[in-house]
C-alpha cells in the first residue's frame, strides 16, 4: 500500500473532500491535514476508516501499513509503541490475564477509545470527512494538537 498527502477542501455542508473513492481503494490509505491535524482514511475490507494519524502515545511515524485483524476487529499496530488500535472506534487493546481464573489464559481487552475516529462520508464517489467534534477528548489530540500544522513529523 502506498500512502500521500492530500489536499483538502471543505464543502459548504462542512464536510471536508479527502479525495475520490477510486483512488483511495487503490492506493489502501491516504494521509491529509484536516483542521491543521494529521488524519488517515484506510480503505480496509471494503469498508473506509479514518483517524488522527498521530499515535496516541506520540507517533505513527507514517508506518500505518501494519493492520493486523484482532479478536475480530481490524486494527493498527502502532510500530514505535506496538499498540493496538481498531479502526472501527478507536480503542486500544491489549492481552491480559486474570489470574484468579483456574487456568489463566490471555484475554483481548479494551483501554477505551484512545484514538480520535473522523466520520467517514462517501458521496458520488469522492470521499469526505466530517470536521472533528472537538467538544469530546481523546488521548490522540495531545499529539495532533502538538504537530498541528506542519510540526516535527520525522520523529
Amino acid at each position: 500500500h502506498s500512502s500521500s498527502t492530500g489536499t483538502v477542501e471543505t464543502e459548504p455542508d462542512g464536510l471536508i473532500l479527502i479525495g475520490k473513492e477510486g483512488d483511495i481503494k487503490k492506493s489502501g490509505r491516504v494521509t491529509a491535514r484536516v483542521n491543521g491535524r494529521e488524519v488517515v482514511v484506510f480503505y480496509h475490507e471494503g469498508k473506509f476508516h479514518a483517524m488522527d494519524s498521530r499515535c496516541y502515545r506520540k507517533i505513527f511515524a507514517r508506518m500505518i501499513s501494519m493492520l493486523q485483524d484482532i479478536n475480530g476487529q481490524a486494527c493498527i499496530v502502532c510500530p514505535w509503541h506496538k499498540f493496538k488500535i481498531t479502526l472501527e472506534t478507536g480503542e486500544g487493546l491489549y492481552e491480559g490475564i486474570n489470574p484468579l481464573e483456574p487456568s489463566p489464559t490471555p484475554q483481548w481487552q479494551s483501554k477505551g477509545v484512545k484514538q480520535r475516529i473522523h466520520k467517514v462520508t462517501i458521496v458520488n464517489g469522492n470521499v469526505y470527512l466530517s470536521p472533528p467534534d472537538l467538544s469530546v477528548s481523546f488521548d490522540s489530540d495531545y499529539f495532533a494538537d502538538k504537530y498541528k500544522n506542519g510540526g516535527d513529523l520525522a520523529m
